[in-house]
């Protein structure tokens, strides 16, 4: 395995980022352990959870897991770098009318709690915004999450699915408090979704802020089943995506082909190969499937691979304003 910084911390964590969105609902508990473990064994220190993962009624679920896995000790806590993430309502009635979209002080400390409580740890190690809230001003957020980091029950703060512009604003608001603000932005980055070129990655280089990629496989799009698989079980919404992108899935299937390399295997090294990017988060259901993204750390894409990829799956041009612009 491979590590790198955190951005501008001085934390190091692996390239490779467990995602645990599985665990709990396609995932079982038993499998989750295993995951876990392996992982652990193979060097990925990075795990990604959210306190709504479970879903629904079952939100929750997932910290629950992996506070269990902790539970058993081994030093398995201790050689975890732990992120979850606050925003979306949980299905707590004892939240009466607060049990909503957001990020009112009153909410994070309330919802930090309830993942340490599922988690059992005292502490971890980046705490994260699920979404921008649009309602709630930079004076309460960093009031709330300064709070935490100095009752050191969290040591950084992270963002998900912010604009470029959002960025550069929650970071002058932190300036202005002598507060370090952001050291990660989780955004959906793939060879899918390259629209974070224009803007996101950019000023999230310009502030020395990590970027981790979420969906690097584009809902599994880039997995290789996409094309391979029959459409019973999948969505109008998944049976239209694969038909719009039909053409570039094929030409990719091929490229890989040609490479000796599985095509989820050549995305996710595509992800790394951006200097940009701190790590992809990759989300197994089964200890097979994380074995199977090892592979994407060792694999080297030379010049004329990435060219290759640039055309079939183009980004918007570049930079903004160059993009659109003179």
């Amino acid at each position: 395995m491979e590590y790198t910084f955190l951005g501008r911390t001085g934390m190091r964590v692996s390239r490779l980022c467990l995602g645990t969105m599985n665990f709990g609902v396609d995932t079982e508990e038993a499998e989750a352990f295993r995951i876990m473990d392996a992982a652990l064994d193979a060097g990925i220190t990075f795990f990604d959870t959210a306190n709504i993962y479970g879903w629904g009624e079952n939100a929750g679920a997932t910290e629950t897991i992996i506070g269990k896995w902790f539970a058993q000790g081994g030093g398995r806590r201790e050689r975890v770098v732990l992120a979850t993430k606050v925003y979306e309502p949980i299905c707590n009635p004892l939240d009466g009318p607060n049990d909503v979209k957001g990020l009112s002080l009153y909410k994070i400390r309330r919802q930090l709690e309830g993942s340490l409580r599922r988690l059992q740890t005292d502490h971890i190690e980046l705490y994260k915004m699920h979404h921008i809230d649009r309602r709630t001003p930079w004076e309460e957020l960093w009031e709330a999450f300064e709070t935490i980091v100095r009752q050191g029950k969290a040591d950084y703060i992270g963002s998900s699915n912010f604009a470029g512009w959002q960025l550069v604003k929650a970071q002058a608001a932190a300036k202005e408090r002598r507060f370090m603000g952001l050291v990660v932005e989780q955004h959906k980055y793939s060879l899918l979704s390259r629209l974070p070129e224009l803007e996101v990655l950019p000023a999230a280089r310009d502030l020395r802020i990590g970027v981790v990629a979420w969906s690097p496989l584009d809902g599994g799009l880039l997995g290789g089943r996409a094309l391979k698989t029959s459409g019973e079980g999948r969505t109008d919404r998944q049976k239209a995506l694969i038909e719009k992108h039909r053409g570039q899935l094929e030409r990719f299937s091929a490229l890989c082909a040609q490479l000796g390399e599985k095509e989820a295997n050549v995305a996710l090294a595509w992800v790394l190969a951006n200097p940009d990017l701190t790590a992809p988060i990759i989300g197994p259901r089964t200890v097979e499937q994380l074995h199977d993204s090892l592979r994407a750390v060792e694999l080297s894409l030379d010049v004329s691979v990435l060219a290759e990829l640039d055309a079939i799956f183009p980004g918007p041009g570049g930079e903004a304003p160059e993009a659109y612009s003179w």
